[in-house]
This record gives C-alpha cells, structure tokens and sequence, in this order.
C-alpha cells in the first residue's frame, strides 16, 4: 500500500509540475530558513557548556544605588576574592581576573599584539581548560609565566612545537617563560583571551588592588556541589561594608548559566532579557516563515481540488475509507516536505558562508551531530503535517456519487479558508517589513545623534613604549605632517566609560545623596583634539596637577552642584582629603550607553605618561590613506619597538551596535524571504483562478472587454486581501515596535509614513505577482478559451 502511495505521489508531481514546484521550492526556503536560525539559536543557548562545573561557577556582580538609579557591575576590590573564600561557607574557589589587555609579544623578528589577562592559578581548576602542553600546576609556579592558547603558540611561534620553556619578548621590557599550552577556547564561550599571566604580576603593579575602596577585577567564584546561591548571598550581601564601611556595593553571585543570554538589570535585578529575547525572536520567526510555507501548500492543494476530485471518487468507491485518504494525502504531504529538506539542504550549503558573515559566527551543518538530523527531520515531518493536514481533510471529504456523476463541487468554505491563508501570510510579511523599516531607522536615529564630540575622522593609538615619553615631541611631528589637526592624551577611550566614583561632595550636596561621577585623566590638547567645547572658565594645563587639583566639569555636573555657574567651587573626595577646584566647564557628551543620558564627568590633568590612549584630530580636508601613511612613519621613527597600531573611533562606535545591526540585517533577510514565500503561492493561485475562469474571460473578450478590464477583474480579489492584510497589520506591528523601542531612552517616534510604505510595498509586490498571470489570461485567443469547453 505504501508503495503504491508514493508511486501515486510521484505521478501526482509529474502531472502537476508547476503545482509541485512552486509548493517544493516554497518549503524548501522555509526549511532552509528555520535550519539556519536553529543553528544560530544551537549556538547561542550552548554558551560556555564546554565548562564541566558550569553549574557551580558564578561571577560576582555589583549593586550600588545611586540617587536616580541603581548601577549594576562586575568591579570587585583585589582583596575581596580570597577574602570571601576564607570566611564564607560553601565557596570552594575563587579565581581573580583583569580585564582583557592587549601586549606586543616579540621573538626574534616577529612582532605580533595578542589580548589576554591576569588571572590567579585557580582558573585552570575553575574553568576547562585543556592542557596541549604543560600542565594547570606547574603552569604559575614561577612569576614570569605566560600560558597561551595554540593560536598565539603558532602567532608568536610559527609551526614550532615543543614551546614550553621557549621565552618571548613582553612589550619590549620583560622576558616571559612559557608554561602552558591549551587548547582554543570555544567561539561560544564568555571567557575569552589568548593569553594568561599571574594575577600576583597585576596585583603588585597596582596600589588600588590593595585597597576595599575601589573596584578594579572579576571575581569567580566556584561554590560546592550541594551549595545554594541563595545562601551565599546572603553572607555577600553586605560584606565590603565589613571591611569598609563607607562602601555602597552590595555584591551577589550571578551564575555562569546566565552570563550570555540573561545579563540585563534593572534597579539592581535581573530582568529576565538581554540576547535570550533575539532568541526567543528569531525561534518564532522560524516558526512564522515555516507556517507561511505551510500555507503555500493548503492553498495550492485546495484551489486543485477539483483536478483530483475524480480520483477520489474512484477510490471511494473501490472501498478506500477516508482513514486511507488522509492517510495517503499527508504521506503526499510528507514525501513533498522531504524532497523539499533535501534541497533545503543545498540551499543551507551555499548560504551559510553569507549567514555566518551576517550573525558574525562560525556555524557548522554538524553533519554527523544526530541532533542536526533529528531536528531537520522533525521540521520536514511537521511541515508534512501540518501542510497537508487541511487538504487531506479537504480531498477526503468529497461524496463519491457527486463527482462521478461531474456535479461541480461546491467550493465555498474552502474558499473561505484559502482567502483567510493568504490574508495571514501578507498580515506577517507586512509585520516584518514595517519591523524592518522601524529597526533600521532606530538605529540611524542613533548613531546620528549629536555626542557632543566629534568621531570623525578621529583616531586612537594604545600607548606604548616610549610614547609617553616622547609625547610632545611626537605631537609636534604629527602636527607637521600636515595631515592631523591635533594629538590628546587619555586614560581611556572618549566612547566608553572609564573610572567612576560616588564620594565626591560640595558645598550644598544633599546629606546622603549618592550621585555617580566618571573621571577622566586626559592632558591639556585632549578638549581640541576630540571636540569638545570649553564653555565656562578654561582648559587644564599641567601646573593643574599640584593640590588643590584644578579640574573641568561637563554642565551635567554643574548642574547637579546648584544654580549658578561652579566655577571656583571646591569638590572634596576621600573624605576630604582630597579636594579640586573647578576651573573650567565644556559640553556634555554621549559615551557607555549611546541610548541613555550619560553620567557626569570630571576631567584631571594629569602628566602624559600616566595615560593609556593617545588621540590623533585627521584634518577633514586630508585624504585618509596618506594621512594614515604620514602618522605611520612619524610612529615607526619615534616609537621604533612597537609597530603602528590605531583604531578609528567611529569604527568602535559602530561596533556599539552589533546586536542591533544584526536584528536588522536579518528583519530584512526574513522579511524579503516571507514576501518571496508568499508570492509563490500567490502567483500559484492567481494561476488557478485564471485557469477556472477561462471560459468567463473568453465570453467577456468576444462582447469587447478589454485587456486592462479583464486583468483589474483577475487582479481585484487579491488585492482587497492584501488591502485587508495590511489593516490587520498595522496595529500588530505598532504594538510589537513600541514595546520594543520603549527598552530604550533614547529612540524614535513611529511614523504614520512606515506603515504607508510597507502597506505600498506589499500591494506593489502582489499586483506584480499576480499581474503576469492576469495578463497572460487576458491576452488569451477568445477562441481558444472557448473551443476548450
């Protein structure tokens, strides 16, 4: 019997070419397209699974409640690690680690930057890490250690192997031992560095790790197999203040499982969002364009109805019950949803090379991973089901006597059902386009708004070997080049926030008021370099070091400090111990959070070789290439040991929004893939449509109606379903943008314009659908139409 199904079934696909192939290819891109974000989403919920105690490891995050808001970190005093390890219960390791640094590693005449941290020996107990040489307890015993990854083995090595015990060059001033090589860490892991060094070096290079009043490192922390959380944060909850009382963080542990896909706060708790909403948005995106595919499928094999109503009525007749009929109409269904997985394998081959680019992965097929298999045949199976679950309903219905005795089956409900089919494909198509055209204009919205600075054509150099030094003299080259307009120091990148602090206070500051201040060091040229306005008093200079430090303050902190302008005024820090008097106050500007209001910030002078990035102002006017060129040989001649290294910063401000620029690469890949899927069935029923009315339209051309008549006469049902498609539309799609534009502070109103131009695009796209097929019926020989009944 099976047999003689798919034998029935292939001859059905031979009959009906153009059917078959419109209904293959439409399942087919939608397979293709669920594939491909499933193993996105694969990709994305697997984050740091390659970790054996992923369960137990956690990062200790930071609460401080400020006047307006409260500020989520991961800061942590260097001493806080071994500290709670010592005192609390049920905390079996800790693990300190910097922030990623970047070095030059040298050996012989290969020079090559590679990211790394500082890290305490527990890591390699803590995390999984293997070994490809050496081992986690002979890899820190000495000071000068340094264990790599094999990728850095071969960048700083070459093909060589055997590189324990091998030394290398460390910023040109320390030869380093390497210990350890370990494997590559996965692309899905939070951990990421190619390179490790002993947190002892870090920690007696910096003062401030000694101390429980300032946040610099992360803390891991890995608790006992049967250890709750819960209970450890309580014991956490306060413990700074027992070491200083003065403190405002309260820390709590927050659990590796949720470190990439829950990591978003708000008033200190997590949300619930964060990347687990692209997820859960781009699995029902998935869902959506398969069901449009599906709906391909019920419409097409509904509108033919009547081409296999004989063949039913023969069956019936013979004694097939209708048990038999679905059964053998859904393994059609079925035997059509596998070829199609098939080809939508081909199509997943030649578009994961532009997929991978898009969501900036290195996704794999898995060809011999059993769950790729599983989960493509459950697609196939469910869109089987699911597509021919309707028709075969439908077809199993007919009455036998009716139709062999050719009385023409009454086709009104099924009508019904296909019209309301193609009104949801285009409500979603619709949904998606205006989703596209919100998110694209969101994102211009932002990264055109005014940041009080000026990124263009402004670059940064990390500061590196004799650079500090020689600053006055280099700036002065770089000036005679031609090509720069100025040259600034910094601590950190104008874009991010850097130090950040609540203990300033000043005459009139409210008793208890917590207002979060970031600092910034930066030198005399740095206001000029990047563009930011003095507006009241002056600019720094270097006498401005001596206490009382001189400092200038952005109108947000002038603001805070009362009426009146604060020039003059005096803000203590540590105490009082420590105070500043504001000389000069400059515009306000957008860093961190390019959506929200930035905090306030206060800048010191400090000497240049207390700063980690040197600015560089290209003038508007020169071109680029040579600009770059120029600055090049003035760094090669004046910092020889280190090669040329810079980022623009607009490039890092773009890099700001990666997430969104993903969510609306792919609204449009989707949205373009759900019209594309919806025009196939529309074009296969525009078809039908022209097929049952042939004999109408060959009376209506004999009594002179004309070519445009008979089309606007073929074209006017659809059209008023996609007319009706886009009313249902436009308020889904308001709700499901506003909610989404609401997550931010800084974003756009929704214009009446959006809904119009989608609505336009989608009526455009089905009339061209549907018009070859209206014309091709229109311009048909009336005699043929005709001679054919």
């Amino acid at each position: 019997m099976i047999r003689n199904y798919i034998k029935t079934a292939i001859q059905s696909l031979k009959k009906n070419k153009a059917y078959s192939f419109l209904n293959i290819i439409g399942l087919a891109i939608g397979i293709a397209c669920a594939a491909l974000i499933f193993l996105w989403v694969e990709d994305e919920v697997s984050f740091d699974s390659a970790n054996v105690k992923k369960d137990r490891l956690f990062l200790v995050r930071v609460n401080q409640k400020y006047d307006t808001y409260v500020f989520t970190h991961s800061s942590t005093p260097g001493l806080f690690g071994p500290s709670i390890q010592q005192d609390l219960p049920g905390i079996v390791n800790t693990c300190r680690a910097s922030e990623s640094m970047s070095f030059l590693f040298s050996k012989g005449d290969r020079s090559v930057f590679a990211r790394g941290k500082y890290a305490d020996p527990s890591i390699f107990s803590m995390f999984t890490l293997p070994f490809v040489e050496g081992n986690a307890a002979s890899a820190f015993t000495q000071l000068r250690s340094l264990v790599i990854t094999e990728t850095a083995a071969k960048k700083f090595f070459g093909d060589d192997h055997n590189v324990i015990g091998k030394t290398i060059r460390v910023d040109n001033k320390q030869d380093y031992s390497i210990t350890g090589v370990i494997k590559d860490l996965p692309a899905n892991s939070t951990l990421q560095f190619e390179w490790l060094m002993p947190f002892k070096i870090y920690f007696d290079q910096n003062a401030g790790l000694q101390s429980w009043g300032q946040n610099w490192i992360n803390t891991y922390v890995e608790l006992g197999p049967d250890v709750s959380a819960e209970t450890v944060n309580r014991n956490l909850y306060n413990y700074i203040q027992k070491h200083n009382p003065s403190a405002i963080s309260h820390t709590f542990l927050f659990a590796m499982k949720d470190w990439h896909l829950f990591d978003e706060f708000k008033d200190g708790k997590l949300t619930g969002g964060g990347k687990i909403e692209y997820v859960h948005l781009f699995t029902f995106i998935a869902w959506i364009i398969l069901l449009i595919a599906c709906i391909n499928f019920m419409n097409l094999a509904t509108a033919r109805s009547e081409k296999r109503a004989r063949e039913v009525g023969v069956r019936k007749v013979l004694g097939a019950g209708k048990k038999m009929l679905i059964a053998q109409f859904i393994g059609e269904a079925l035997f059509m949803s596998l070829i199609a997985a098939f080809i939508a394998v081909i199509v997943m081959l030649l578009a994961l090379p532009e997929f991978n680019t898009l969501v900036q992965k290195q996704l794999a097929m898995g060809w011999f991973n059993p769950s790729h298999i599983v989960v493509l045949l459950l697609i196939a199976l469910v869109c089987g089901i699911v597509a021919g679950s309707y028709p075969s309903l439908y077809l199993s219905s007919f009455n036998p006597v009716s139709v062999l005795k050719g009385i023409k089956m009454k086709d009104s409900a099924a009508a019904l059902i296909r019209k309301l089919l193609v009104v949801m494909q285009f409500v979603i198509s619709i949904v998606l386009i205006i989703s596209t055209i919100v998110v694209y204009l969101q994102i211009q919205h932002v990264k055109n708004r005014q940041l009080g600075f000026n990124k263009d054509n402004l670059i940064e150099m990390p500061v590196q070997g004799q650079m500090a030094k020689n600053y006055t003299s280099i700036r002065q080259d770089l000036i005679n080049t031609g090509a720069v307009s100025n040259v600034g120091m910094a601590d950190y990148p104008i874009i991010y926030g850097g130090n950040n602090g609540s203990s300033a206070t000043w005459d009139g500051k409210p008793t208890g008021s917590q207002v979060l201040i970031s600092n910034r060091s930066v030198s005399a040229d740095f206001f000029e370099t990047v563009g930011l306005k003095i507006l009241e008093g002056r600019n720094l200079a270097l006498t401005d070091t001596a206490s009382p430090f001189r400092i200038v303050i952005t109108q947000s902190l002038e603001k805070i400090m009362g009426d009146g302008s604060a020039i003059g005024k005096i803000i203590r820090f540590e105490g009082d111990t420590i105070t500043a008097r504001v000389v000069g106050v400059v515009n306000n500007y957008v860093y961190g959070d390019m959506y929200g209001k930035p905090d306030p910030v206060m800048f010191f002078s400090v000497a240049p070789k207390d700063e980690n990035v040197m600015n560089v102002s290209i003038k508007p006017q020169a071109d680029i290439e040579k600009a770059l060129s120029a600055i090049q040989v003035v760094m090669k001649r004046d910092n020889p040991a280190f090669p040329f290294d810079y980022r623009f910063v607009d490039d890092q401000f773009n890099q700001i929004f990666t997430s969104e620029m993903m969510v609306s690469k792919l609204s449009r890949v989707f949205a373009t893939l759900a019209i594309i899927i919806s025009c196939l069935g529309l074009f296969g029923l525009a078809a039908y449509t022209a097929e049952r009315r042939t004999k109408e339209i060959g009376v209506r051309k004999v009594i002179g109606a004309s070519v445009s008549a008979i089309t606007g006469l073929l074209l006017k049902d659809f059209l008023r379903l996609v007319i009706i498609s886009c009313f249902i539309s436009f308020p889904i799609a308001y709700w499901i943008m506003y909610t989404w534009l609401n997550k931010y502070q800084y974003h756009i109103d929704i214009q009446l314009w959006v809904f119009l131009a989608a609505g336009l695009t989608a009526i455009v796209i089905a009339v061209a659908t549907i018009s070859f097929q209206s014309v091709k019926a229109a311009i048909t020989n009336p005699i043929k139409c005709l001679r054919s009944e």
